[in-house]
C-alpha cells in the first residue's frame, strides 16, 4: 500500500553507513533537500559489525604486545586478557547496536530518514517499504546515490547454512571466544580475527587458500604476519582449501584439500564481498541486479547523469575512509551539476575527481605487527610499466623503534619513480606503524619530490626518522 503521494527531494540516498551519512552532509550543506534510506542500522556496517567493534576487540591485544616489550612492565601483563571486560568495551564503541545518536545526527543536518528497504523503481524514483508493509515514493530532482556497501561471501560449499558458519559480522559481534576457532581466508578480515579471537582465549587454526597472507600488500608483510600469528600461537596452513564443513553434536568439522579433518567450536569464513545491489531495483533501469556498479571519478554510474554509486558498491577501494572520501566528491559533484557549475574535471586532483582511488589508497592492518601500506606495491608498479626502484629498510635499526619496545621487528618500503622520483607506493610493518602511514599518503598523493622530502625533518628520536633512513638508502645505493 502506497501511504501518500510521491515526495521530492534534491537528492536521495540508499544507504545510511558512513558513506551514505558523507553523501547526505555534503548534499544538505550545498542548500540540497536530502531524504536518506536505511533499512538496518543508521551508522552501516563499519559502526556496528567491521570498523569500530574490531578494532575496539583489537586493541587491547595491541597494547598488550607492546606492554609485554617493555622490560619493568612487562612481567606486569603476562596473564590472560580479560575477554568480558573487552568485549564490553567493544559493545560501547557499538553503541549498544542501538543508532540513536546516528539519527540524531542526520537529524541535525536536516536529511530526512525513511526507515525500510528502497528500491529503485524508475528513473530518479526510489520506493520505499517500511517493515508495516506501507509504501512510499520518493523522486529525486538531482541525484539518487547509491551506497548500500557489501555483504560477505560464503563459498559454495554444500551443507553450510546449517553449520551457521560466522562471517565479519558474527566475529566482531560475539559475546564470548570459542575454545577452537577455524578461519578461513588470508585477507584483512581473516588475520585480524584471528589476531583478536586468538588472544582473546581461543585455539585458532587459519586456513589460506593462496600462498601467503595479505596478497594485495608486499610480500614481506603478510609472511611477517604469518610468522607473529604462529608464534602466538596460531595454527597457520598455506595452500589449504576446505572441501567439506559439517557441524557434529555442536563441533564444526572441515576436512581439507590435503584430506586434514579438522574441529572446532566455531568457523568464519572471510572470502571475500559482494556488493548489496541484488535487491535495489537496477532492473528497473537497464542495470543487473547484485552487480558492481562502474562509475566516473566522480562516481557518477557509467551512462547515467543521475544515478551515482559511492563506496564498497563500486569496487574501487572497499575501505570506510577511501567510500567517505568519495562521497565527499560525489556530494560536491551532485552540487556543481545541481547549481550549473562547471565540474573541475580537468584537475584530476580537483574537487570532483575521486583520483585518489586510483594512486594513493592508504590501509591499516590492526595485526601484532601491523601493516599499513599506500599506493602501488612493487609487483603493481612494475605491472603499470612504471620504472621503479624499491628501496627497503630494517626498521629495527632505527632509535625510535629500539625505544618503542625491545626486540622489535618491522621492515619499511619505499616505491621510487625513477623518471620523476617521486613515491609510486610505500609500505611499513612493525608494531605502531599504523600511524606513521599518513605521512606516506601525503608524500604519494602530494607527488612530492624525493629532493624535498630530504627537507621535511623526521622528530629524533621517533620511529618515523624511518623516512630519513629510506632516502639515505636511495641515495647511497
Amino acid at each position: 500500500m502506497t501511504e501518500t503521494e510521491p515526495i521530492a527531494y534534491d537528492v536521495v540516498v540508499l544507504g545510511a553507513g558512513p558513506v551514505g551519512e558523507n553523501v547526505a552532509d555534503r548534499t544538505r550543506a550545498a542548500g540540497l533537500s536530502t531524504a536518506v534510506v536505511e533499512s538496518e542500522l543508521v551508522g552501516g556496517e563499519c559502526s556496528y559489525w567491521a570498523c569500530m567493534p574490531s578494532k575496539a576487540l583489537l586493541r587491547p591485544v595491541i597494547a598488550q604486545a607492546d606492554a609485554r616489550r617493555l622490560p619493568g612492565l612487562s612481567a606486569a601483563v603476562q596473564g590472560p586478557l580479560d575477554t568480558a571486560q573487552v568485549t564490553a568495551r567493544r559493545d560501547g564503541f557499538t553503541s549498544h547496536w542501538k543508532d540513536d545518536g546516528q539519527v540524531g545526527w542526520l537529524d541535525s543536518i536536516g536529511a530526512d530518514l525513511y526507515r525500510g528497504h528502497g528500491r529503485i523503481t524508475g528513473a530518479r524514483t526510489v520506493t520505499v517499504t517500511g517493515a508495516d508493509g506501507t509504501e512510499r515514493v520518493l523522486t529525486a530532482r538531482q541525484a539518487v546515490a547509491v551506497c548500500t556497501g557489501t555483504r560477505a561471501v560464503l563459498p559454495p560449499l554444500p551443507g553450510l547454512a546449517e553449520v551457521k558458519p560466522w562471517t565479519s559480522r558474527e566475529a566482531t559481534s560475539a559475546k564470548e571466544a570459542p575454545g577452537r576457532l577455524i578461519v578461513v581466508g588470508g585477507g584483512v578480515v581473516a588475520v585480524e580475527m584471528a589476531c583478536a579471537w586468538q588472544a582473546l582465549g581461543s585455539r585458532v587454526t587459519l586456513l589460506v587458500r593462496g600462498e601467503g597472507l595479505l596478497a594485495r600488500m608486499e610480500p614481506f608483510a603478510g609472511e611477517m604476519v604469518a610468522e607473529a600469528l604462529a608464534e602466538a600461537g596460531t595454527d597457520v596452513r598455506t595452500g589449504t582449501s576446505v572441501t567439506s564443513v559439517t557441524r557434529e553434536n555442536g563441533t564444526v568439522v572441515v576436512v581439507t584439500d590435503g584430506g586434514d579433518r579438522i574441529e572446532a567450536d566455531e568457523i568464519l569464513f572471510a572470502t571475500g564481498r559482494a556488493p548489496r545491489t541484488d535487491d535495489i531495483g537496477l532492473d528497473s533501469i537497464g542495470l543487473d541486479p547484485g552487480s558492481w556498479l562502474s562509475v566516473d571519478d566522480s562516481l557518477r554510474v557509467t551512462g547515467s547523469d543521475w544515478l551515482y554509486a559511492v563506496g564498497d558498491v563500486n569496487h574501487r577501494a572497499l575501505l570506510t575512509h577511501q567510500g567517505k572520501y568519495q562521497a565527499r566528491i560525489a556530494g560536491a559533484a551532485i552540487a556543481a551539476r545541481a547549481s550549473g557549475v562547471p565540474l573541475l574535471e580537468s584537475d584530476p586532483w580537483g574537487a570532483h575527481s575521486a583520483t585518489a582511488d586510483h594512486c594513493a589508497v592508504p590501509q591499516v592492518v590492526f595485526t601484532d605487527p601491523e601493516a599499513a601500506a599506500v599506493g602501488l606495491s612493487l609487483a603493481e608498479a612494475e605491472a603499470a610499466g612504471h620504472r621503479v626502484r624499491a628501496v627497503d629498510y630494517d626498521l629495527a635499526n632505527v632509535s625510535g623503534a629500539s625505544l618503542y619496545g625491545d626486540g622489535y621487528r618491522g621492515r619499511a618500503r619505499m616505491v621510487v619513480d625513477l623518471e620523476r622520483e617521486i613515491l609510486l607506493g610505500v609500505t611499513f610493518v612493525g608494531p605502531g606503524v599504523g600511524e606513521l602511514i599518513h605521512s606516506a599518503t601525503i608524500a604519494v598523493a602530494g607527488e612530492v619530490p624525493l629532493g624535498r622530502l630530504w627537507h621535511a625533518v623526521p622528530s629524533y628520536p621517533t620511529i618515523s626518522e624511518v623516512w630519513l633512513r629510506l632516502l639515505e638508502t636511495f641515495r647511497d645505493d
